[in-house]
């Protein structure tokens, strides 16, 4: 990672203190079997951010004026379990500096780590996934640190809702709230699955967007990608609703598998990045404060879930 900046924002608005949001670049990839190179993902979304025009046309902002650190990349190699640590830790640790914290990350698995942090952090929490693969079985291949599982945990002690599944296997149908899983074959005959979802979350959303929701016509380099998925228009409407309407108190994105002769993949990675910040502050004005209302008093009350000792 050479970035010295996001998307090369004057220093003033770059720097830890005065930022508002906090990105945590996160290179891992161990066990994608569809497409490799998941890995140089977050260089390819850093790089493509630099030529991004940081006026929104939509919310009438310029976002980046909030403030926006680059933090070192998380990037601990050693084994998934490791990684999963300090993403877990290092997410935290932005939390508690009273940061809106975002990731761009690179396998799916990596969400492990930030869904700990948030939930370890914020009461009632929904985790809004939005992507193709469930991936909510317990262990595939002797481990619980894998793509196949990554929300698995997050099914088990938040208020998951799935958006836009259209790949499992018929274990994960039984283990799946399917009153709260949107599958996208039904999403494409279903005018009313935005406000349902929407009704389904509690106040504090956590977003952890895979790539691989959105149509492969429009974002064919992602680590495992299927056709019938969302498209532009219809992924912003709903991000804005959700934005609007509940606490998004972070959010992560993952799965960009770039490719060296076709960039547009990672121009739609860096954009979407940007518009979802657009939407969290297109009604703060710069010099506001910021509170991201992470409750001290469930952390320190959450012994029985994720110790920072605990052992992956």
């Amino acid at each position: 990672m050479t970035n010295n900046t996001y998307a090369g924002i004057p220093e003033e608005f770059a720097k830890l203190e005065q930022a508002k949001i906090v990105l945590i670049p996160v290179p891992f990839e161990a066990e994608n079997s569809i497409q490799k190179g998941s890995n140089k993902g977050p260089e390819a979304f850093l790089n493509a951010s630099n030529n991004l025009e940081l006026y929104d046309i939509e919310t009438d902002t310029e976002v980046y004026q909030q403030g926006i650190y680059l933090a070192d990349a998380v990037d601990e190699n050693n084994s998934p379990e490791a990684m999963v640590d300090a993403v877990h830790q290092t997410t935290k640790k932005y939390i508690k500096k009273n940061k809106f914290v975002t990731l761009f990350g690179s396998e799916h698995v990596v969400s492990i780590g930030t869904i700990r942090a948030f939930n370890d952090m914020y009461p009632s929490l929904t985790v809004l996934h939005i992507g193709a693969h469930a991936n909510l079985s317990k262990s595939k291949n002797g481990s619980f640190i894998n793509n196949a599982c990554a929300l698995h945990e997050a099914n088990q002690m938040t208020n998951l809702i799935q958006v836009g599944v259209r790949s499992m296997s018929a274990n994960e149908k039984t283990i799946a709230d399917v009153e709260k899983t949107y599958f996208a074959h039904e999403m494409a005959v279903d005018d009313t699955w935005m406000d349902s979802a929407i009704d389904q979350m509690t106040d504090n959303v956590f977003i952890n967007f895979n790539l691989n929701a959105l149509d492969i016509s429009i974002m064919p380099n992602t680590a495992a990608p299927l056709p019938g998925g969302l498209f532009w228009y219809e992924t912003l409407d709903f991000l804005k609703q959700v934005f609007a309407e509940k606490n998004v108190v972070g959010f992560d994105i993952v799965e960009l598998c770039p490719a060296i002769k076709q960039k547009a993949s990672d121009f739609l990675a860096a954009k979407l990045y940007y518009k979802m910040l657009s939407y969290k502050f297109m009604d703060e004005e710069v010099g506001d404060d910021y509170d991201n209302t992470y409750d001290n008093s469930k952390q320190k009350n959450n012994a029985s879930k994720f110790n920072d000792d605990d052992e992956y």
